[in-house]
């Protein structure tokens, strides 16, 4: 899969293997020991989580989310998501909202100080500052995402060792 071309911050993909579900999860169960020194893997279902272990992981390390169905030609349908830590990425979103809640704010501000005709300085500045923070996140995950690709492009092996194996 091409990571370094994609804008998304969290890159997804879906491809057709000729196993079945439970051949891909036998397979998964029976992997999960032997990689489980480098490697947490965790079945629910139809679905499976690769993840690094507490020892190898870093704050910017991805996990990699598989969902399994089958197609009506008896082969099964994968569809990935990688993705960083939840614990991340919930701080990542809440600092987004942060920034788009003081961004309306300052904009209102802006808005009622334009209508009374008084200086409308302040809530621009602020604006502008909400959009730099905004660009800064946005750069400071592009950053974290080209750090973690070799992690991203181990999960891709270890996931086709499982759907493939």
């Amino acid at each position: 899969m091409e990571l370094d071309n994609s804008i998304a911050l969290r890159p997804r993909f879906s491809l057709d293997v000729t196993k079945s579900i439970q051949e891909i999860i036998e397979n998964a169960t029976q992997i999960k020991e032997e990689v489980k020194e480098d490697y947490r893997i965790k079945i629910s279902d139809h679905h499976i989580f690769f993840f690094i272990t507490l020892t190898k992981r870093k704050y910017y390390s991805p996990h990699l989310h598989i969902e399994l169905t089958e197609n009506d030609d008896k082969t099964t349908n994968v569809k990935g998501l990688y993705g960083p830590d939840q614990t991340v990425w919930t701080f990542f979103m809440f600092l987004h909202f942060i920034i788009a809640g003081i961004f309306l704010i300052f904009a209102m501000i802006a808005y009622s100080h334009w209508r009374l005709k008084q200086s409308t300085t302040l809530g621009f500045v602020i604006m502008g500052l909400m959009v730099i923070f905004w660009f800064a996140l946005y750069f400071q995950a592009r950053i974290n995402r080209k750090k973690c690709q070799p992690q991203m492009h181990n999960l891709e092996a270890l996931m086709q060792r499982v759907v493939n194996f």
